[in-house]
């Protein structure tokens, strides 16, 4: 299977062996960082430093100052990476070991956009803003992550794109310093905690028939039991239900679900005018449509009919990998497994070759792996231990 690796462009800049080391995996293909959002990233084998800290969501080239001109959102540049322009440097030196580059677009997460305009953030039923999570109902939002990904996707060299939290972004977020953990919020509780009560969403809301107040008391109604400590084990559709009633749950999806749909449709027919044909965009997707985050909740059929395909989680076990790639097996497109080989952050590189042959048996066709720069020498090991073998 055609395999691709996750890259920083700062993990490439300023390490000559870099790119043959991650091509020496057994990799065809490297995802490499175009815009992404604020991060501490650990450098284990680079000569010039150890950790790389990203301040704030930014695009790792050059931004054309005709297109962003007037525009009141507009994308900041990185000041951390010693270059006129990381993603085209690391580009150059991975092509040139042999290695295909696509490029690797976060957009609807972005915490210094939230900060600078925070009316383009998601506001929970409680009021309270996300600054990391732009909401993709408002039409300037829209309109500026729709130009992102059109210029941070088609990057000099890139065969292809990846487009990352191309959808809703809600509760969930790896925060600085967090302290979030004290109660446990299940999958149909962090869903609740994501619904958006901003004035586009309570206007969508009233297009559905419901009072956007009465709607947010009933979702801090539904929430009270959790604060309580009677804790949140319910998850998906049928979760959500039991929290807040048929009847609503299916009003929301139903709002949320056309604004994601028409979001990812005017973002991946941007990417397209912009590029040559042939250009492949995949979106990093999850098939539970209330799902928000880096893994979008999507329609399968539709995204599909959308996109060339999709980045699926598929770290875990058997039954996690059979959920999420059952809904996409059989309906074209490439089916991408993202499998973490990262040991300290979750991920099993002892188990890639079996896990790997699990996700092939459900219909992936690739891999993902993350993230070849953050692993450790023996993760590395590991996964060129399981390509080798896989690619028998």
């Amino acid at each position: 299977m055609k395999t691709s690796a996750f890259l920083y462009p700062w993990d490439v800049v300023g390490d000559p062996d870099a790119a043959a080391r991650v091509a020496d995996l057994g990799v065809q293909q490297v995802t490499l960082a175009a815009a992404y959002h604020s991060t501490r990233a650990l450098t284990p084998r680079h000569p010039g430093h150890r950790i790389v800290t990203a301040e704030h969501a930014a695009v790792l080239y050059p931004p054309d100052a005709a297109r962003w001109a007037g525009r009141p959102l507009r994308p900041h540049e990185q000041s951390w990476v010693a270059s006129d322009d990381p993603f085209a440097e690391a580009a150059e030196a991975l092509a040139g070991a042999g290695l295909e580059v696509h490029t690797w677009v976060v957009l609807a997460h972005n915490s210094r956009l939230g900060a600078e305009h925070p009316d383009t953030c998601v506001v929970n039923a409680y009021g309270d803003r996300y600054p990391w999570a732009p909401c993709i109902a408002g039409a300037e939002v829209r309109e500026y992550l729709t130009a992102l990904a059109a210029e941070a996707a088609v990057r000099t060299g890139a065969l292809g794109t990846e487009l990352e939290s191309c959808g809703w972004y809600g509760f969930a977020h790896l925060h600085a310093h967090d302290k979030t953990a004290g109660v446990g919020l299940g999958d149909a509780a962090q869903y609740l905690m994501s619904l958006c009560f901003c004035p586009g969403c309570r206007t969508g809301y009233a297009g559905q028939g419901l009072d956007p107040d009465r709607l947010a008391a009933a979702v801090r109604g539904a929430l009270e039991p959790v604060w309580a400590g009677a804790g949140s084990p319910e998850t998906g559709r049928a979760g959500i239900e039991k929290l807040l009633g048929a009847d609503l749950t299916d009003a929301t999806l139903r709002w949320r679900g056309t604004v994601a749909r028409t979001f990812q449709e005017s973002a991946v027919a941007a990417v397209r005018a912009a590029a040559e044909p042939g250009f492949q965009v995949l979106l990093h997707a999850d098939p539970e449509p209330h799902r928000t985050g880096a893994n979008v909740g999507v329609d399968p059929e539709h995204i599909l009919s959308v996109a060339d395909g999709v980045v699926l989680p598929c770290t875990g076990g058997d039954a996690a990998r059979e959920a999420v790639l059952g809904p996409f097996a059989g309906r074209g497109g490439v089916l991408a497994a993202n499998f973490g080989v990262v040991t300290g952050m979750g991920g099993s590189p002892a188990t890639l070759e079996r896990d790997a042959a699990h996700a092939a048996s459900l219909g992936a066709d690739q891999l993902r792996l993350y993230h070849a720069g953050l692993a450790s020498a023996p993760d590395l090991r590991a996964v060129g231990e399981a390509l080798s073998r896989l690619g028998r």
